[in-house]
């Protein structure tokens, strides 16, 4: 994976939209949660102003013009570069193409897992499972009236990802739940926390 001068997920979206014409950060901003992206990027207005910063410093924007306003403070438009252009587009080449490890907090607490009891543990499984319930319920609602609305596809294969990965970790969640309640998953779990010498749960 290559080094790059700014890794923000968040300059990748600038850029992206900045593809469209030239845009001041509120626009951008806007666009982003108008279109749902804030549910995968996640930010701020200062993370917003920081992303463009830094862009500019990488000279992958540059100021397009100053609009002035007597009934406002100036306000700078920002439009990409060449070099922003093909950044852009490596960006993504690289991130469609190449798995790339993350490191999720469900994944380091399964992690680390055993220092429960395999009871509690079974029950805090089946808690996050409702709540997943609960999203898959939220998504599906809404592919529906997208459907009702006409919406194209393009616009909604982030949240079909969302889907498949909940749908995916809820059926890895109901397996593990049963196996907890196997005798010899318990026998190694309970011999597991022996050998650390674990003392009396909080």
């Amino acid at each position: 994976m290559s080094s790059r001068k700014v890794s923000n997920p968040l300059a990748l979206a600038v850029m992206a939209w900045l593809l469209t014409g030239p845009m001041h950060p509120y626009e951008l901003g806007k666009r982003l949660k108008d279109t749902g992206k804030d549910r995968n990027i996640k930010y701020n207005r200062g993370s917003l102003y920081m992303v463009v910063e830094q862009l500019l410093k990488a000279g992958y924007i540059v100021e397009h013009e100053t609009l002035r306003d007597t009934s406002r403070p100036e306000r700078t438009v920002y439009a990409l570069t060449t070099l922003g252009r093909h950044e852009l587009y490596a960006w993504m080449r690289e991130w469609t193409a190449t798995p790339q490890h993350e490191y999720p907090q469900f994944g380091v607490a399964l992690s680390l897992l055993s220092v429960m009891e395999p009871s509690e543990a079974v029950e805090l499984l089946l808690q996050r499972q409702t709540a997943m319930q609960a999203q898959i319920e939220t998504i599906e609602s809404m592919f529906d009236q997208a459907r009702r609305d006409n919406v194209p596809w393009i616009f909604l294969i982030e949240e079909d990802y969302r889907l498949a990965l909940l749908k995916a970790e809820y059926g890895f969640i109901s397996e593990l739940a049963e196996s907890l309640n196997r005798a010899d998953y318990l026998e190694t779990w309970q011999t597991w926390k022996a050998s650390l010498g674990q003392g009396q749960d909080p």
